[in-house]
């Protein structure tokens, strides 16, 4: 029996009612929401339900957009949001679906407003390879030259906490006269 159809058949063995909502999450992109129904409620290892998660969301998620952002329209995006804008970030992400990603956030007076997510794929368009000259990584490298360019069009200052290494959990950007711990 393949991987596939091994998959496959957990798949099948699973309720109804228990795959509709597996293909719920899914849609939503919510992995870990995927595992802690499987697993162990009906039986399923973490790697069991890791690998119906990626397959459902591989069937059910949209395609990862290829093309290169377009400053301009996160320029017009960020124009859009209906408070005062303080900052443009670049801050680490990543799901089973696309990988490790960065996002570009308009930073808002009182919350964070995304504009757009910038995939391998679009870095790799973007800078015209997979390789960035000073070893960072190439994602990195194309969400800063997108976001440092939408932060001069709007006069504000560009915030990223980790543009050497993927780290989540990097400092964010905080706003004039908030409290900090």
């Amino acid at each position: 029996m393949t991987a596939d159809e091994a998959v496959l058949a957990l798949w099948e063995a699973l309720p109804a009612d228990v795959r509709e909502r597996v293909d719920d999450l899914a849609r939503k992109g919510t992995s870990f929401g995927i595992v802690a129904l499987l697993c162990p409620a009906h039986g399923l290892s973490i790697p069991q339900g890791l690998r119906i998660a990626v397959a459902r969301h591989a069937l059910l998620r949209p395609p990862v957009p290829d093309g290169p952002v377009d400053p301009r329209v996160l320029i017009r995006k960020a124009g859009e949001v209906e408070e005062r804008v303080l900052a443009v970030e670049a801050v680490w992400a990543g799901d089973l679906a696309h990988g490790r990603f960065v996002w570009l956030f308009a930073i808002g007076e009182t919350r964070d407003h995304p504009l757009e997510p910038v995939y391998a794929s679009t870095a790799t368009r973007h800078l015209g390879s997979e390789e960035s000259d000073d070893g960072r990584p190439h994602i990195a490298v194309a969400a800063e030259m997108i976001g440092v360019a939408v932060a001069r069009a709007l006069r504000v200052p560009f915030h990223f906490a980790s543009p050497r290494v993927p780290d989540g959990r990097a400092p964010r950007w905080v706003r004039p006269g908030a409290a900090t711990c």
